[in-house]
């Protein structure tokens, strides 16, 4: 059985651009966190890392 991925949400939502700056997530992905599976959170876990990268320089 495959594990359950949390939320990367940290409590700090803040929106700048359409991207939280807190998590890195887009407001489409934190609104459809719940539905999507398991690749797609993969998908959107690798895709927040790099914005939150680019936001930390």
């Amino acid at each position: 059985m495959t594990k359950k991925i949390d939320s990367p949400c940290v409590s700090l939502c803040q929106l700048k651009g359409g991207l939280c700056t807190g998590c890195g997530r887009s407001t489409e992905e934190i609104r459809q966190w719940k539905s999507m599976k398991r690749p797609e959170k993969i998908t959107a876990l690798k895709r927040a890392d790099q914005r939150r990268k680019k936001l930390n320089k």
